[in-house]
């Protein structure tokens, strides 16, 4: 028979583990980069700079040097050349806290460490995803979104706030390759290109024409296994926290009187967004008005488009 708990305390499942703050640190983040899109889509290559909330990452790109026509015997011209600086804050943070009953912990079976990092770097993947996706759909180069995409064509239509392109099995591949041939116009390398779907959009891609095998590279049909791997040098993802544009309303939430209902498909390279996270805390506590422990933990991050010009923007209907 459980131990009886006095309602409403009864807030707590049972678990039982040793608490090891550095360790549940060190597993959280490792589980979070597993579970968060942005581990796939986005580079970390400045996270080991993180100290604490509040932190600013400055990051130096490599300046534009200037080709100029040479004739024999004219005055050489020379540029002073400085880099580009960008600046990303960590300025987002997340937490958890949880209640741990001393006669929950001894009475229970399973490991504490190991069922809290799963599920509480989830929970944290999701907070996220959520919030930063909302962020990047909007930081695409103008060149790269709207119904005249393409920085040497405009010759691309990938749907605008007002009027979304229709989703169906006969648009839906002619989009994709109009977002890669708008990346292609700005000069974006072709490896590590990615392509983020919601679960419809994806269910529209293995519905329609895609059998031409040369689409992905593939030998054979992504249709065989209901599979979607690369399509036109983009590695599909699938998340189901693809910002969903109401009508009314923008991406973020704000009001756009002139939206209508449309979901965002969003692709891009590696480069395109930095992203940085760090588990910035995480410690344990005496529970003041029972027998027991407070866990919580604290994780920081900050995300930032550097390369507007690596990241596309696609607008379908709802």
């Amino acid at each position: 028979m459980p131990y009886p708990v006095q309602s409403p305390q009864n807030t707590t499942p049972a678990y039982s583990g040793t608490f090891i703050p550095t360790l549940w640190s060190s597993k959280l983040i490792v589980k979070l980069y597993a579970t968060t899109v942005f581990g796939e889509i986005a580079n970390t290559d400045y996270e080991g700079e993180i100290k604490s909330m509040g932190d600013k990452i400055i990051m130096l790109q490599a300046p534009s040097v200037s080709i100029n026509p040479y004739t024999v015997g004219q005055n050489l011209v020379y540029e002073v050349l400085a880099p580009n600086k960008v600046e990303m804050d960590i300025d987002k943070g997340n937490y958890f806290g949880v209640n741990i009953s001393d006669v929950y912990e001894v009475q229970s079976a399973p490991n504490l460490m190991d069922m809290f990092t799963n599920d509480a770097s989830k929970q944290m993947a999701i907070a996220i995803d959520r919030e930063a996706l909302k962020y990047v759909v909007g930081t695409a180069d103008p060149k790269n979104m709207g119904g005249t995409a393409g920085q040497i064509s405009s010759g691309y239509s990938l749907g605008t706030d007002a009027v979304p392109i229709a989703l169906n099995k006969d648009t839906i591949v002619g989009l994709i390759t109009s977002m890669a041939a708008a990346l292609d116009e700005q000069n974006v390398p072709e490896t590590d290109r990615w392509l983020l779907v919601s679960p419809r959009v994806r269910n529209t891609l293995v519905n329609s024409e895609l059998k031409q095998a040369y689409l992905t590279g593939d030998a054979q049909s992504t249709i065989r296994n209901g599979k979607i791997g690369m399509i036109d040098r983009f590695t599909i993802y699938v998340s189901n926290l693809m910002p969903q544009g109401l009508a009314g309303f923008n991406f973020d939430g704000t009001v756009n009187a002139g939206a209508v209902a449309r979901e965002a498909m969003l692709g891009g390279h590696k480069m395109a967004i930095t992203w940085a996270s760090q588990i910035d805390k995480v410690e344990s506590l005496p529970n003041p008005t029972d027998f027991g422990t407070l866990v919580r933990g604290l994780c920081v991050y900050g995300r930032k488009t550097i390369k507007p010009q690596a990241l596309v923007l696609g607008i379908v209907t709802r």
